[in-house]
């Protein structure tokens, strides 16, 4: 069998690690210690880069600049084609290696690829994201998949979605779901209280979000429904979102202001990663009602904190959200606001079958492991290498 030798793309893992930084500096951390892998190279921005913390570090410096200096169209292209040109020549004689990005659009190399499609979101809410960004991606994406020799994505939602908007083959396709990290389980109120009572939730049986201030995820739909039901309702379970605040949120802002007045509402704004746990497992229920997710993981660590959850009917949210023995999690149609109302009242009324989804939304989360997400990682490796020998 020919020896597995990788270079992973790191140029996603910059903080704060969230969505696809965090796949990426898991997949780093995985591949690093993986039996299978002979070498692994990572490789960021213009440099190598020694392993996933030094990567963290490293990068650190640009995600900053990225966040005053926006990138124009221009100016997004001209840096690309540098940095393709600068890796070309750095792994100019590593045509034995698989180059994998995580994050989409592959650099230009003379030996076999593989990339990571999460979901076509530019394509289908290009509202979402700045102009710059689905230009971009409209002019790479078609050219990336057909120089990829792999394509994973997280969902076999998102794996139908390239095949019909791009008429992909699906047998080059893989689907290798996400991870849960262990840090998300049932903990005990010792251990959750430090973190509440920084965010002044010790004594309330908080409905939580946990989601960038967006169109996309829904949350002026969710505030209208969250407001119809009883004010005792909204007194003994106020929603709290935590998130930063993203962009065209006029609607959101209209919705909300009212609850947040009466203090039945509140923004905590992005919250630390080290803190989100405690945070997930000290709330009483979970709602995360986004029109279109590739994966959707903050709804997996809800359950895997061992809370009750309701998400979105189509998309990749409800195939995530169901056993074999079907929904663990309420899936509702994310447009009807009566829908949404109506699910809230069982999510957070309905103790038995609190009591059920609780129990089986832990056993489903704990399949969901970043082993089995690298170990699948690995074996579309080895299928592209074995197919080339």
């Amino acid at each position: 069998m020919k020896p597995v030798r990788v270079i992973l793309n790191a140029d996603a893992i910059m903080p704060p690690l969230t969505g696809i930084g965090r796949y990426a500096f898991e997949l780093a951390r995985g591949l690093e210690n993986h039996a299978a892998i002979e070498d692994l190279k990572l490789y960021s921005i213009h440099q190598w880069i020694d392993d996933a913390d030094a990567a963290l570090a490293a990068n650190a410096p640009f995600a900053k600049a990225r966040k005053r200096v926006p990138f124009k169209t221009q100016a997004l292209e001209l840096s690309v084609r540098l940095r393709g040109a600068l890796f070309r020549w750095h792994a100019r004689r590593m045509r034995d290696y698989l180059l994998h990005t995580p994050n989409y659009i592959l650099m230009p190399f003379d030996g076999p690829t593989a990339t990571t499609v999460h979901d076509l979101s530019w394509i289908r809410y290009p509202q979402a994201h700045p102009v710059e960004r689905v230009t971009f991606m409209n002019r790479h994406m078609a050219r990336t998949l057909e120089r990829a020799n792999l394509v994973l994505t997280d969902s076999e939602f998102v794996a139908g979605e390239i095949v019909d908007v791009f008429a992909y083959p699906r047998e080059r396709i893989r689907v290798v779901p996400l991870g849960v990290d262990a840090a998300y389980r049932p903990r005990s109120r010792h251990d959750i209280l430090p973190t509440l009572a920084k965010h002044r939730l010790a004594d309330s049986a908080y409905l939580l979000v946990v989601a960038t201030q967006e169109p996309r995820k829904n949350l002026a739909r969710l505030a209208r429904a969250y407001a119809g039901l009883p004010a005792a309702m909204r007194a003994r379970h106020p929603l709290v979102i935590a998130g930063g605040r993203g962009w065209l949120n006029d609607e959101l802002e209209r919705a909300i202001a009212p609850l947040e007045s009466r203090g039945e509402a509140r923004r905590l704004g992005y919250v630390d990663e080290a803190e989100l746990p405690a945070l997930y497992a000290g709330a009483f229920a979970f709602a995360f009602p986004s029109l279109y997710e590739g994966f959707g993981l903050p709804v997996l660590e809800a359950l895997a904190s061992g809370v009750p959850a309701l998400t979105s009917r189509g998309s990749s949210l409800e195939e995530i959200a169901r056993d074999e023995a079907g929904e663990v999690a309420l899936c509702v149609n994310p447009l009807d606001e009566d829908a949404l109302r109506d699910g809230l009242v069982r999510l957070l009324e309905d103790e038995h079958w609190r009591t059920q989804a609780t129990t089986r939304g832990i056993a489903h989360a704990r399949a969901f492991t970043w082993t089995r997400c690298i170990d699948a990682t690995v074996a579309g490796y080895r299928s592209v290498i074995q197919a080339q020998s």
